[in-house]
């Protein structure tokens, strides 16, 4: 009998697996083989990140899943360097367009800002706020 587990803390290895096959779905279902992962990060003298930006880019889209500044740095135009480096590598990979999502105790405002227009949201998620979903459309930069 197959036993369902519930695991809060489960191991990276396991996690990676999901993503690998979910992956090879795609791009089996698709025909579109030509994903790639985006990261760039900003470290300090110790090698420590201060900034980053991670996500991928496939079939023309490019997804930002994280994109974090420290603290002691927000407010110094990283987050914007962050996005324009991610944009120009997407549009160098073929993309047309980047997509992310946010939560309203994020940074919406932000995003908006730099061109990004809100294309739909959850409700009360998490209670009491709102998750949004954006997307901009990007060209020759």
């Amino acid at each position: 009998m197959t036993i369902f587990k519930i695991e809060t803390n489960p191991d990276l290895i396991d996690v990676q697996f999901l993503e690998d096959e979910i992956t090879a779905f795609n791009f089996a279902a698709t025909g579109i083989s030509d994903g790639e992962l985006l990261a760039i990060f900003l470290r300090d003298e110790h090698n420590e990140i201060m900034a980053g930006l991670y996500g991928f880019t496939w079939g023309g889209t490019c997804e930002v899943r994280n994109l974090w500044v420290h603290k002691d740095w927000r407010g110094k135009g990283l987050g914007r360097e962050l996005l324009s480096q991610a944009e120009a590598e997407a549009h160098r990979r073929g993309c047309k367009q980047i997509v992310l999502s946010t939560h309203s105790f994020q940074a919406p405002s932000f995003y908006t800002k730099l061109g990004y227009k809100i294309t739909g949201a959850y409700q009360d998620y998490p209670r009491g706020h709102k998750m949004y979903f954006l997307a901009k459309k990007i060209s020759v930069i």
